[in-house]
């Protein structure tokens, strides 16, 4: 794989407004629109790495753009345009080179502070509080589940939206008492039809989508819109269908491989955060690109197979 592209750790764009800049995007204002920038910087409990992922932002964004596109039929969404010729600024024209195929220009909203995860199959922090509850988010399951089974149908198990630290998983209960109860029955309702169309989708292309995290905010006009990112390796567990086996932790192709190294060298997920080493680098890269081909049939770059 051609890893001689540095990542993008970073934008500086002072001519326009920097509102954010988060574990990932760096978001500017631009009158009453946003332009969320895609960097190649990674995070893993909630610690930013000092390496970047090659070509990660460009996954991330190109992903985000295939689902908002495959799903706009059934749910509205924030994204305008990727098209930095569409973009009608010549500040951005300015900065094609850093900003193309990372930038996603957006409607600005207010953001819903709950963030909507859809599970199908069990694993990560919802095995682990099952094996100790048989349950998840208050949500009972059946007796005698094993890691990375299919759950019997997909359940909403949402977190708080944290700004700093851990988001924490809660109740749907919590969720009404903060939000509402209509509010809260629309973003369960909007989840679940994303969930379902897009794993129905990806088990036709040789991924399953064990789960996933959603955002959503409010329009001016007081719509609900699918926000933020769609159904990424950085939002989502993709196992590949081959070689599926429930009882133990499945192959992905999303960042778990950055979990698991660190995991096996002992970090105490505390900052500084350790440099990754290069094959982990590109390995990590190469997944990105290869869930990116698989979904959508097209190659961002030539590269090995996984």
């Amino acid at each position: 794989m051609n890893t001689e592209i540095p990542p993008l750790l970073t934008t500086n764009i002072p001519q326009l407004k920097l509102c954010n800049r988060g574990k990932v995007r760096d978001i500017y204002e631009i009158n009453d629109a946003l332009l969320i920038v895609a960097t190649d910087r990674i995070s893993a409990f909630d610690v930013v790495l000092p390496n970047g992922i090659p070509y990660k932002g460009k996954v991330l964004t190109g992903l985000s753009e295939f689902w908002f596109q495959y799903t706009s039929g059934i749910i509205e969404n924030h994204l305008i345009t990727t098209k930095i010729e569409h973009m009608n600024n010549g500040i951005i024209t300015q900065h094609k080179d850093i900003l193309e195929g990372r930038s996603m220009l957006v409607k600005k909203v207010e953001v819903i502070p709950v963030e909507c995860v859809i599970r199908g199959y069990l694993a990560g922090s919802g095995w682990k509080e099952y094996q100790n509850t048989q349950s998840i988010c208050g949500i009972k399951l059946p007796p005698g589940l094993k890691e990375s089974e299919k759950l019997p149908e997909p359940i909403f198990t949402p977190s708080t939206k944290a700004t700093t630290g851990h988001d924490e998983n809660i109740s749907f209960s919590k969720v009404v008492d903060s939000i509402g109860k209509k509010l809260a029955e629309e973003l369960k309702e909007k989840s679940m039809k994303v969930y379902l169309k897009a794993s129905d989708y990806a088990q036709n292309k040789g991924i399953i989508i064990c789960d996933t995290k959603f955002e959503w905010g409010i329009t001016k006009d007081n719509k609900t819109i699918l926000i933020d990112e769609a159904l990424t390796p950085d939002s989502s567990r993709f196992w590949p269908r081959e070689g599926y086996e429930p009882g133990k932790t499945q192959h992905s192709y999303d960042k778990q491989f950055i979990r698991d190294y660190l995991e096996s060298i002992h970090w105490d997920k505390k900052p500084p955060a350790p440099t990754l080493p290069p094959d982990i680098i590109q390995k990590t890269s190469e997944k990105y690109l290869n869930a990116y081909k698989a979904l959508t049939g097209k190659s961002l770059i030539r590269v090995n197979p996984p």
